[in-house]
């Protein structure tokens, strides 16, 4: 079985809704108590790195959306 990143994608669709780059988004996550670098976020967007369920609640924090939203919906 193959665990996969769905929550990157999702984080990378939000962040480009939002016009920010990966660093601004990495800064914003640092003032959200989220101690991340721009490498690592884009290792997140990528699929490459999984993240832990407190990211999941900062980065929510810094895209100001609900921790539901970084997930896949569903149709």
């Amino acid at each position: 079985m193959t665990i996969v990143n769905v929550v990157g994608v999702r984080i990378r669709e939000l962040r480009k809704q939002q016009k920010l780059t990966q660093l601004e988004l990495a800064a914003k996550c640092n003032v959200a108590g989220l101690d991340i670098s721009r490498g690592t976020l884009a290792k997140i967007e990528a699929g490459v790195r999984q993240v832990l369920d407190t990211e999941v609640v900062q980065i929510a924090i810094a895209l100001k959306v609900k921790e539901s939203d970084l997930f896949p919906r569903r149709d």
